[in-house]
């Protein structure tokens, strides 16, 4: 038992408290069911009993810290001050967003002492919103690729199978959450890492409308990544959309509208919505055995639910695209990293799929990117054209299921080689750059027990009718709510 666990502490509490959404969880801190240092005990607990197997949160606060901040909160609602839904939540950081007083890493060990002096924009709003920050969510080396890994803290593993990837780059947070590790976790989002965790876990991740949720740099040039909320069920999900989502002036394209409509109950009707099955676009992306046909299956619960549901093409070159893709990134990744790679210090302790990034990046020119950004806008128009006729677009989160988490990366998917690190998570790319909301939803599990989800995209701006319709399936599927957990949780 921990130093900070009381001999009179049953685990089966912990489960209890642990087990709750973080909406119920909230309403019981609220009303005083719970206390706010029985409910950090309880988590504290469950993260000593199963963190070491997956390697989910890392930099942990001392226990004794935690606790104190716990009790802070209890005297708080003793003196009748309620800062808020997230009142005595313990929280982890993903490990690419600053906590005041907390390192951020970037699971680099250049940056292994790098002090954050204030919190992110999101953070902040957690922050108020009543959150304990006890540690960060681990992540791969500057979040690049979809498998998180470093030499700093190790490699983040499945917990439906412990000897598989959890994904990237939000792994951690993903893993933390289908283990009950935390109530919510935030992520972020430039090339599939909010959706494939999500999708691997067997939890919900949104990569909401650029704007949504305010960066502290505005990225006016290109607008790839975006900070997203992730989630056991939608509602919690949304919940925690209302508190990071609003308008800040440090970013000048951070959206006006008020994100207290993502805190209202969500509407289940969904009956008569046209929902396009993009599925592998039409044979040009290879899937792993399995994938689509799981997926398909659960195109069945959209049918149930009263959608249309009907396979579509859309009309555009995707290979020009995943060139456009490679030629944004890698610009994108050497503009803001480029003082790493001309160090030589620090070059030595980048990754060589880093190093691949930058020397793509400083390479290129104007023109090229700027021809890049037109292909982007061709892929936003053929997007646009196919909402004209659908009102939901579907596609599976990841081309094949969790592989072994021994490998960097796969280097084959079905019979095709892969030409670069991240060329087995294309079928995320046209997501990212079409700008729409998408939130990821479990789909089901393969012949050996691995998950795989669905991407549910709406039209830009969309995001609470994308909300809507991944609640409606959620309560249709059945694939949460605690119905299918990993064989760690107990």
């Amino acid at each position: 038992m921990s130093a900070f666990a009381s001999p009179a502490w049953v685990a089966a509490r912990d489960m209890d408290i642990t087990r709750l959404s973080a909406i119920e969880l909230s309403t019981a801190i609220r009303l005083r069911q719970v206390s706010c240092v029985e409910v950090m005990r309880a988590y504290l607990n469950r993260i000593e009993r199963l963190n070491p197997v997956t390697n989910a949160i890392i930099l942990q606060v001392p226990a004794e810290q935690a606790l104190a901040e716990a009790a802070e909160r209890d005297r708080d609602l003793e003196r009748g001050y309620y800062r808020g839904w997230m009142h005595g939540f313990p929280q982890a950081i993903k490990d690419l967003a600053d906590v005041e007083g907390m390192p951020t890493t970037r699971g680099s060990p250049i940056l292994r002492e790098a002090m954050a002096g204030s919190d992110s924009i999101f953070v902040a709003r957690m922050r108020a919103a009543g959150a304990i920050f006890i540690g960060k969510t681990n992540v791969p080396e500057f979040g690049l690729g979809s498998h998180t890994y470093n030499t700093v803290f190790g490699t983040t593993l499945n917990p439906w199978d412990t000897t598989k990837s959890a994904g990237g780059s939000s792994g951690g947070a993903a893993a933390a959450l289908a283990l009950d590790l935390l109530p919510v976790a935030d992520g972020s989002d430039m090339m599939g890492s909010l959706r494939n965790p999500a999708g691997w876990n067997n939890v919900i991740g949104f990569r909401p409308s650029l704007g949504r949720i305010p960066n502290n740099r505005g990225q006016v040039l290109h607008h790839l990544a975006v900070s997203g909320p992730m989630a056991r069920n939608v509602p919690d999900l949304a919940m925690l959309l209302s508190t990071m989502a609003g308008r800040d002036a440090r970013d000048p394209f951070s959206l006006t509208v008020d994100p207290g409509q993502f805190a209202g109950p969500i509407e289940l009707d969904v009956r008569g919505k046209r929902v396009g099955w993009l599925g592998s676009y039409d044979d040009y992306l290879p899937m792993q055995d399995g994938v689509l046909e799981t997926c398909e299956r659960a195109l069945q619960d959209f049918e149930r639910l009263g959608c249309i549901v009907s396979p579509v093409k859309v009309d555009f070159d995707m290979d020009r695209l995943w060139h456009a893709w490679l030629t944004l990134r890698s610009w994108f990744l050497a503009s803001r990293m480029q003082g790493l790679y001309a160090n030589e210090a620090t070059r030595a302790l980048l990754k060589p799929e880093v190093i691949w990034e930058l020397e793509r990046g400083l390479a290129l020119n104007a023109m090229e990117v700027a021809e890049a950004g037109d292909v982007r806008d061709d892929w936003y128009q053929a997007v646009r054209r196919l909402f004209e006729s659908h009102d939901f677009l579907v596609l599976p989160t990841a081309q094949l299921f969790p592989f072994e988490a021994s490998q960097a990366w796969p280097r084959q998917v079905g019979t095709k080689e892969m030409d670069t690190y991240h060329r087995w998570m294309e079928v995320v790319v046209g997501g990212t750059l079409s700008g729409c909301p998408i939130v990821a939803v479990p789909a089901g599990f393969s012949a050996d027990g691995l998950p795989m989800g669905l991407q549910l995209m709406g039209p830009a701006q969309g995001d609470w009718q994308v909300l809507q319709l991944a609640a409606a399936y959620e309560k249709e599927c059945g694939w949460t709510a605690g119905r299918h957990r990993p064989p760690l949780t107990g």
